[in-house]
């Protein structure tokens, strides 16, 4: 911040010294209005904002009368920090043949760092940069026809030539000496215009369109509209600068970054509808039947306990779903992408290794199949190619003949069984593993149901971890005068229980008399 009272001089070295750093400068000055004086330019300024013609130049013109004999106040300088990838990107579209125009309202200085640190433009010895500067007609003429002349001569040399013109002498040139500037445009692969308004930027894009090049503007503010709307493509980017850019473009997005493997209805349908109706319908499973878990109750420790819903667990589906994505998109993208294909044909293929994935682990996890189960998972996944289908037949959709051309062709069916072969192969080898020599409680009796057999005992399952003795210090037990003790079954499947039978029914694990003495600490009342 520069204050005032101090030299003109180290003010403008201060500016200087900011825009060489690539900052963006803001001056600031102030100077006093009279009420007269400022009613009569309040009418003009508002006079100038109506009209139809030229508003623009006649807004500039009105401002201009109050900015002067301004006193300095100081000057700001902020970062804009280029987003990730930014330089590379641009570096890659330059070697494909891509010319790059930068339009900016910054002063120069600004601009030209900035276009070096994004590799816009390439630093000496190895690139150039020429000037187009003025006040007059005869130096913008001068100035012009040197910047030209170098242009014919260093055509045919690989070393790297641009130009920086500002907003004074680009009016001029684009008034007097519109041809000139127009074979400028068509020698140049890369140009600085800095200082520029609206209507130049949209004049540039319409000079360029006319010597046959195919444009895209991409423009994140109000005064972007104009040129967003003259070139053949329009991007505008929402933000900071507010939406007038994003409404005005042909295409819109939140922020400079990469675009979605999917189409929005993809994604909606995918969210909403082939992914919640087998989870809805996966209520009704059942993981044991009401008989099993009456003769086991103590199987009901696992959910007091958590084990089955816990951090683990949670990390282990996390884990499970981020490997599987990383083979829907590796297998993808080697299978596809590498073939000229389209970006939506990619897409579909993608979309479909999720289904046909996401229809095994389904099947995999479900206990106990009816018919609701078989409809929601296999109907869900029919469901998916008829939706589609249809989309494909429409020829205002983005995927117009994409399903037909991909259910034709092998590649397509090869292609998602090694995305379901790869995906499911690892997790039925874990779940072999851990079912064969590591079984839980519950895939114990999982595994009794099927083969019908008995299970003599399960092992000790210990309840929620947390103080028992604590719980219970303060208990008392009482029993009717009526009822025998040796019929209290107590639910634990501990190495001393032994197994005893009253007669027909089903036979109670009790403890034996050393396992009683252990609760010897209750009081027990006879009523």
């Amino acid at each position: 911040m520069i204050i005032a009272g101090q030299q003109t001089r180290h003010f403008i070295e201060a500016v200087e010294q900011y825009a060489h750093l690539g900052l963006r400068t803001l001056c600031l000055g102030w100077r006093e209005l009279k009420k007269d004086e400022y009613r009569e330019w309040s009418l003009m300024f508002k006079e100038a904002s109506s009209t139809l013609v030229d508003r623009e130049w006649r807004v500039a013109e009105v401002c201009q009368r109050v900015e002067h004999d301004l006193e300095i106040l100081g000057v700001t300088a902020i970062e804009d920090r280029l987003q990730d990838g930014v330089p590379e990107t641009i570096e890659t579209l330059r070697k494909a043949g891509i010319n790059f125009w930068m339009l900016t309202g910054d002063k120069q200085n600004t601009a030209i760092q900035i276009a070096l640190s994004c590799n816009f433009i390439s630093p000496e010895p190895k690139g150039q940069l020429l000037s187009i500067d003025g006040k007059t007609e005869e130096e913008v003429c001068r100035s012009l026809e040197r910047v030209l002349r170098t242009m014919r001569i260093t055509t045919s040399e690989p070393k790297d030539v641009a130009f920086v013109v500002d907003g004074w002498a680009l009016e001029i040139a684009l008034t007097h000496y519109r041809k000139a500037f127009t074979e400028l445009a068509v020698l140049s692969r890369t140009a600085i215009c800095c200082r520029v308004t609206p209507s130049q930027k949209a004049q540039l894009v319409q000079i360029l369109k006319s010597c046959d090049y195919r444009t895209l503007a991409i423009g994140d503010g109000g005064n972007d509209v104009r040129m967003i709307q003259q070139a053949d493509i329009g991007v505008g980017i929402s933000g900071r600068e507010g939406l007038q850019a994003a409404r005005a473009a042909d295409y819109s997005i939140g922020s400079v970054s990469g675009t979605s493997l999917f189409n929005s209805v993809s994604l909606m349908a995918y969210n909403v509808f082939y992914t919640s109706v087998p989870v809805l319908v996966s209520v009704l499973d059942k993981d044991l039947s009401e008989e099993t878990v009456m003769q086991h109750p103590q199987i009901l420790f696992y959910c007091q306990a958590g084990r089955l819903l816990n951090p683990s667990t949670f990390a282990g589906w996390f884990g499970r779903s981020l490997f599987h994505a990383i083979v829907v998109f590796v297998i993808s993208i080697h299978a596809y992408a590498y073939d000229k294909s389209e970006m939506e044909e990619v897409s579909m293929v993608a979309l479909s290794g999720c289904i046909w994935l996401q229809a095994f682990v389904v099947t995999m996890e479900t206990n106990s199949f009816t018919i609701l189960q078989h409809m929601a998972i296999w109907g869900n996944l029919a469901a998916f190619y008829v939706i589609n289908w249809i989309f494909s037949a429409l020829p205002s959709s983005g995927m117009y003949t994409i399903m037909f051309k991909l259910c034709h062709q092998p590649s397509y069916w090869i292609t998602v069984s090694l995305m379901v072969a790869a995906g499911m192969g690892p997790i039925l080898a874990i779940k072999y593993f851990r079912y064969t020599y590591r079984p839980s409680k519950i895939n114990t009796l999982q595994q009794a149901e099927r083969v019908g057999g008995p299970i003599l005992s399960l092992g000790p399952i210990e309840p929620q971890p947390r103080s028992i003795e604590k719980d219970v210090s303060t208990l008392s037990i009482t029993q009717p005068k009526n009822r025998n003790p040796v019929y209290e079954p107590l639910l634990s499947d501990s190495p001393n229980a032994t197994r005893r039978s009253f007669g027909s029914g089903t036979p109670f694990d009790f403890f034996q008399s050393q396992s009683r003495s252990s609760l010897s600490n209750y009081t027990r009342k006879d009523n």
